[in-house]
């Protein structure tokens, strides 16, 4: 029974920072995509970030490039996002997802099988 089970959201100021992350159990994804998506309220779910279980390769959204970091914890099955320099348009709901695998230059939440259940961030 696969679980993916976030942690790390909250409220923040703008500017400030939060570390976002996500514990995997009950199958541990090898050449799977890792991924951070976000919904805000009233707009559609959107990709943030990505990461390949096997070599690391990552892929960000324009918006998110230079201010978010993914990172895979394979020991510990934990998927991570830093972010920083946050501003109120990052306000939503923050789901880590899974899937068999990334799709080069874009993130869509078709692309994944897995979901946690969420993990509210509120830049205010």
């Amino acid at each position: 029974h696969v679980q993916l089970v976030e942690s790390g959201g909250g409220l923040v100021q703008p500017g400030g920072s939060l570390r976002l992350s996500c514990e995997a159990s009950g199958y541990k994804f090898v050449n799977y995509c890792m991924g951070w998506l976000r919904q805000a309220p009233g707009k559609e779910r959107e990709g943030v970030a990505y990461v390949n279980t096997d070599g690391g390769r990552t892929f960000y959204a324009d918006s998110m490039m230079g201010r978010f970091t993914i990172s895979l914890d394979n020991a510990k099955n934990t998927l991570h996002l830093q972010m920083t320099s946050l501003i109120p348009e990052d306000t939503a709901m923050y789901y880590c997802a899974a899937g068999p695998g990334c799709v080069r230059h874009r993130i869509r939440q078709s692309d994944f099988a897995y979901w946690g259940q969420g993990t509210q961030v509120t830049v205010s």
